[in-house]
């Protein structure tokens, strides 16, 4: 049988570090070449034997992993997280680093990422994101304008300033003068900008989002509108992804881990890292579906909030899971949105 070779990658834009580890844990290579496929691929097929391979989770990982798969017996995008207690001893720079993590290869510390292998998946995904970061940069640029009026004693929300009549009337209050003004118009011009493109590509979204068969279904649950249901389904990617609940709402930020030293007690907080998109969008479904009369969702709201005496931010998490619980379940099995389901899942944890 071929001797196992152990590669790790520390990419950067220009050029990228390759440290190989054998069997035994020695370096019996390190080279530099530049980022672009063509040399990766010529670098990695130098290198006798079965070749297992790593490099850290980042923005160029899902290209670097769909491109560079088949050429190694195995590949892990690993996170890096989770390294970065043990990069940081010693000395560091980029050789060393490559070496670092082939140790962590060898040894099976490392913990994968998971990547999309489809590129028309990614492509939605990234839109999704580009979608989230328009509306945070629209947001952003609301409180701007309301700050600058507080800071002359105008109080106003961005949703009164929405009309053209009662802006010019906030405007009006505003001192007169030439630099304050232009700034205003500035600012405002660039939110109506922002505004604008929020929704076509909102539209665009859309119409992407209704080509996937489980997204169509999604949208059935209360409280899941056309980009939540996209983002669950991007964000996922396959449901196989966990195999318990639990891993599911973790990752969601929506889940609890313990933590206990000795015969001290124990301590419960919420998941840290965790995808803030899911989170986001989970949270903010729960707050419509438990809204919405006549639904599960309200009735468990009301439920863990009146009978449990529960915080209303805690219920709401608890119907947010089991949104969490339904969608995936559907998706796993290829069912509808049933209702008389839901008494079954959403188990606080």
């Amino acid at each position: 049988m071929s001797r196992l070779q152990y590669i790790a990658l520390d990419t950067h834009q220009s050029f990228c570090d390759m440290a190989v580890l054998n069997s035994q844990g020695d370096v019996v290579k390190r080279e530099r070449c530049s980022t672009d496929i063509p040399s990766l691929v010529g670098l990695l097929q130098a290198v006798a034997g079965r070749r297992k391979l790593t490099f850290e989770e980042g923005p160029m990982a899902g290209w670097l992993a769909r491109n560079l798969r088949e050429h190694v017996e195995e590949l892990i995008v690993c996170e890096p997280r989770r390294n970065a207690y043990i990069a940081k001893d010693g000395d560091k720079d980029d050789p060393i680093d490559a070496v670092k993590l082939a140790q962590l290869l060898r040894g099976g510390y490392l913990k994968a990422v998971h990547q999309v292998d489809c590129l028309d998946r990614e492509l939605l995904k990234q839109h999704v994101a580009f979608y989230h970061h328009r509306v945070r940069e629209r947001v952003r640029q609301g409180h701007q304008i309301t700050s600058l009026l507080r800071r002359q004693g105008v109080f106003a929300t961005i949703a009164e300033l929405a009309d053209p009549q009662t802006r010019r009337t906030f405007w009006k209050k505003m001192p007169q003068h030439a630099v304050l003004q232009r700034d205003l118009n500035a600012l405002w011009a660039v939110y109506e900008l922002m505004c604008t493109q929020e929704e076509q590509i909102r539209a665009d979204l859309v119409r992407l989002a209704r080509r996937h068969e489980p997204v169509r279904r999604f949208v059935e649950v209360p409280g899941i509108s056309w980009i939540r249901a996209a983002t669950f389904y991007v964000y996922l990617d396959t449901p196989q992804r966990f195999t318990k609940k639990s891993a599911l709402w973790r990752y969601c930020g929506i889940g609890l881990e313990r933590h206990r030293s000795g015969t001290g007690p124990t301590r419960v907080r919420l998941a840290k890292a965790a995808n803030r998109h899911l989170k986001n969008m989970l949270m903010g479904a729960a707050r419509s579906a438990a809204a919405r009369a006549e639904t599960p969702f309200a009735d468990k709201y009301q439920y863990w909030t009146q009978e449990k005496g529960q915080h209303p931010v805690t219920a709401y998490r608890n119907v947010a899971r089991t949104i969490a619980s339904m969608l995936w379940g559907m998706w796993k099995d290829g069912s509808k949105y049933d209702p008389d389901l839901i008494r079954g899942v959403g188990r606080k944890d």
